[in-house]
């Protein structure tokens, strides 16, 4: 049977479960979780992304974390490590100094706040490029950041940095996707970064998603992308559109606001987040409530 590339597929963007008492990392929780989208058969799994809340925790923190997660899959899956920042020496030099064991690549966003030109995003992955010991993935969220990585710019890095092996696309923008699907060069993997917009995606040749979604529906989400890469769109279709209304509602008030509210209502987790993000409101987590209970009926 032929192997399914690295980092095609379902990945999960894990959230980070803290604990009520001074919203300490909750271990226990997270290898629960860890454990469950395991054995829900998900392809691999992003530690310290955005979804992990890794901007509000400590270096020590994002360290224990790291380790932890590696510790626990143990081999099973591939892990790729949110690494970004909006200063490029200090990203590079942060690079030289991670511990890359049992780490299969890197996810790093786009520079936030700074707003750099085209030109200034192409060499700042260049230098990311030269100095990851493991393959690159880009992060192009322009809703974050401020700043989109223009299609051209996507398939330059594609050409010319042999490490930099995909990008998850989450700008919202199927234009642009298509674009960069259509000029790719082999191997180029083009990943969802929005759980909505995945199986239209799947269906214009994309590679797979890396799902907030995956950390409530691990194995619906993984089942609806193992039927879009096996051409088998009819029987995905309707798994896309039965999670869909869970889809938008995770994302009313923000990420991972609403996939922490879900994730509290399966009972998985305490649902706590550190500032500036709060916690779902009440009109949100009975929305969540509702349609979770008529997603599973």
């Amino acid at each position: 049977m032929k192997q399914q590339p690295i980092f095609s597929g379902t990945g999960v963007a894990l959230i980070t479960p803290f604990r009520r008492q001074q919203e300490t990392v909750d271990f226990t929780k997270l290898e629960a979780l860890i454990e469950h989208i395991i054995a829900s058969g998900v392809d691999y799994i992003v530690a310290l992304g955005t979804t992990s809340e890794a901007a509000t925790m400590t270096p020590a923190e994002r360290s224990a974390v790291q380790e932890f997660i590696v510790e626990t899959v143990s081999g099973r899956l591939p892990i790729m490590l949110g690494l970004g920042g909006n200063n490029t020496l200090n990203l590079t030099d942060t690079i030289a100094s991670t511990n890359f064991d049992g780490i299969s690549g890197i996810l790093s966003v786009t520079p936030f706040y700074n707003k750099p030109n085209q030109r200034g995003l192409l060499e700042h992955y260049r230098n990311i490029a030269e100095a990851s010991p493991v393959p690159v993935v880009i992060y192009n969220v322009p809703g974050r950041t401020g700043v989109n990585l223009a299609a051209e710019t996507t398939l330059t890095l594609a050409r010319e940095c042999p490490n930099i092996i995909g990008i998850k696309e989450a700008s919202g923008n199927i234009q642009q996707a298509m674009e960069i699907l259509r000029q790719r060069p082999a191997g180029f993997r083009v990943i969802s970064g929005d759980d909505a917009l995945t199986y239209p995606l799947l269906a214009l040749g994309a590679d797979g998603v890396i799902s907030v979604m995956a950390n409530a529906l691990p194995k619906e989400m993984s089942d609806m992308v193992r039927f879009a890469l096996k051409g088998d769109l009819k029987k995905a279709l309707p798994l896309q559109m039965k999670m869909l209304p869970l889809m938008n509602a995770i994302f009313d008030e923000g990420n991972p606001t609403g996939i922490k509210a879900l994730l509290e209502i399966q009972g998985s987790i305490t649902n706590i987040l550190r500032l500036p993000l709060v916690k779902a409101s009440k009109t949100l987590t009975n929305k969540l409530s509702a349609l979770y209970n008529e997603f599973k009926n």
